[in-house]
């Protein structure tokens, strides 16, 4: 009996791309730079917004026909203004004479910046562990009445009595997230019902406060504002009383240092970070789900109560009202979705954020502009980061090497299959 010749099927292509070209195709069609992209493509639609807007482009569009020279001219007239009207109103003002008048908008800029990063710090590493959490604003309404209610009650040496009311508005923050952690360990309530419900129930707390004479409110007034900061418990300007930067911008860089050990090399940041990618199999390696979920929200509402802080005692230092959060609570989650919830993501985003805010007035005042269009151009950037395949189609990005599959085969011809072995042959 003849031997039966069976065809051996080829072997797989073998990827033969040298080794940068997939460390490119990382970078290219990676998350920071869909974030980047996504950036780029909000200024570009704000442009659009601007010129739209423009009282002179909206004239000259009149008589585009006879003379459409005057349309562009205005077009470019009003974006470049505008922008550069951005820049010089959060880098660097480069009409003045005085290098330390050039360098104001920078420090305006890192000033807006820093409750940002420190409430984005909190959201993101919520994320990390699965938990979506938006009681930014109840969290720093309770924590800057915990950290002014020290501020002014008490008599202690600066050094002493700053690091007191710090700590106290960062427990008190701590402490309204927690009660987010608990519900959602012990009852499995949803962590966003409970924080949209803890936002109203800090917001009506404090303005009761606001309102009851010995407890919150000023002496002498029936208005609900409440007692100036003691000036042993004000945060130091960091280059002087002619800046407006306090040193609550260095507390935010040590606290994304340390997020940045806790997610990364702590073994508390590794349960953090299994819980959030999957919580089940985190459970069936013994982590004990339901108390990541309480110390994650016990953090992250620290760290969110730590931009409160940063408000009652760096920035509103007269007293504050029931608006301190000044809409910080909600623009904290646009930061961390932009910084891809990591912590110096976070920073970055939250210094973009912190640019767009000095230079959106500066824009307004110079140029007209309507400031909505900077908050336009933020929605715009989370539409586009929440999507993005969107942006690789728009600039035809590479997908990432870890999105591929590990072996190449040629197009119109089907996978390749083992041959069978003479034995089973016979």
């Amino acid at each position: 009996m003849s031997e039966t010749t069976t065809p051996v099927a080829p072997a797989p292509e073998a990827d033969d791309r040298p080794q940068w070209h997939a460390v490119m195709r990382e970078i290219v069609g990676g998350s920071a730079m869909i974030s980047v992209l996504a950036v780029v493509l909000a200024l570009v639609a704000g442009a659009v917004l601007i010129a739209l807007t423009d009282e002179k482009v909206q004239a000259t569009a009149g008589y585009f026909a006879a003379r459409p020279g005057d349309l562009i001219a205005a077009v470019l007239s009003a974006i470049s203004g505008a922008y550069v009207a951005l820049f010089q109103g959060s880098i660097y003002d480069f009409r003045q004479t005085d290098f330390l008048a050039g360098i104001r908008p920078i420090t305006e800029t890192l000033t807006f910046a820093t409750p940002l990063i420190a409430a984005g710090l909190g959201v993101g590493l919520a994320f990390r562990v699965g938990l979506f959490n938006i009681g930014g604003r109840g969290q720093m309404l309770i924590a800057a009445a915990c950290a002014g209610w020290v501020g002014w009650s008490f008599q202690l040496p600066a050094p002493l009595h700053l690091i007191l009311a710090i700590l106290a508005g960062v427990v008190g923050g701590a402490v309204w997230g927690g009660i987010v952690g608990l519900l959602k360990a012990r009852t499995g309530a949803h962590e966003v019902i409970v924080t949209i419900m803890l936002n109203f129930v800090a917001l009506y707390l404090v303005m009761f406060l606001l309102r009851t004479p010995g407890l919150l409110q000023a002496p002498g007034t029936n208005n609900p504002i409440s007692p100036a900061v003691l000036p042993s418990a004000v945060l130091p300007k960091l280059f002087g009383p002619e800046f407006n930067l306090h040193w609550g911008f260095i507390v935010v860089v040590a606290a994304t240092i340390y997020v940045a050990y806790l997610l990364n090399r702590s073994s508390l940041g590794f349960k953090f970070r299994a819980v959030g990618e999957n919580p089940n199999a985190a459970r069936v390696a013994g982590i004990n789900v339901k108390s990541m979920y309480v110390y994650a929200m016990l953090i992250s509402g620290g760290l969110v109560g730590l931009a409160g802080v940063q408000q009652m005692l760096g920035t509103v230092t007269s007293g504050f009202s029931s608006g301190i959060d000044a809409g910080i609570g909600f623009d904290a989650i646009t930061v961390a979705l932009l910084g891809r919830s990591k912590p110096w993501g976070i920073f970055a985003a939250g210094v973009l954020f912190g640019a767009f805010k000095a230079g959106g007035f500066a824009m307004q005042a110079s140029q007209g502009v309507p400031i909505d269009i900077v908050v336009v151009v933020q929605a715009l950037i989370v539409l586009f980061i929440a999507a993005p395949p969107l942006i690789r189609v728009i600039f035809r990005l590479p997908t990432p090497v870890g999105h591929l599959p590990a072996t190449r085969s040629k197009p119109g011809k089907p996978a390749p299959v083992e041959a069978p072995s003479k034995e089973a042959v016979r």
